[in-house]
């Protein structure tokens, strides 16, 4: 059994599938999730848990290229972007819009959907 660490089973084993600039996106619970990529569901009641709380986790064991944010963040949640980068560091940010993050979205390796209710709370992890 797996003491420390991401214990969800399906998010272990996208983590470990996720190659090299390959990505994943991480959104918050009113994200349209696309169909196609893999889901894993995480969304437990509304604000639990939250994308920084995965990103965290993820961050912790998951090598970064860069984060993809949208500009509708920078806008209405910046808030958000000074948490991700206490999180990650010195890794790049990216931004696009969120009509382009909706499209790039739908060609990820996965979806890792949680409960937050933060508006534009929704990143893309490119592996690194």
């Amino acid at each position: 059994m797996k003491k420390s660490g991401i214990l969800h089973p399906g998010l272990c084993e996208l983590l470990a599938a996720t190659g090299h600039t390959d990505w994943i996106t991480v959104c918050d619970s009113g994200f349209p999730v696309p169909i196609g990529p893999q889901r894993i569901d995480l969304a437990l009641v509304s604000g639990i848990p939250t994308v920084l709380d995965v990103l965290r986790a993820v961050a912790a064991e998951f090598s970064l290229d860069r984060v993809i944010i949208t500009q509708e963040m920078t806008e209405i949640s910046p808030h958000y972007i000074d948490a991700i980068r206490d999180i990650v560091g010195d890794v790049r940010l990216e931004v696009m819009s969120h009509v382009e993050f909706k499209h790039l979205a739908a060609e990820a390796r996965g979806t890792v959907r949680t409960g937050d209710a933060t508006a534009y709370a929704n990143i893309i992890l490119v592996s690194g």
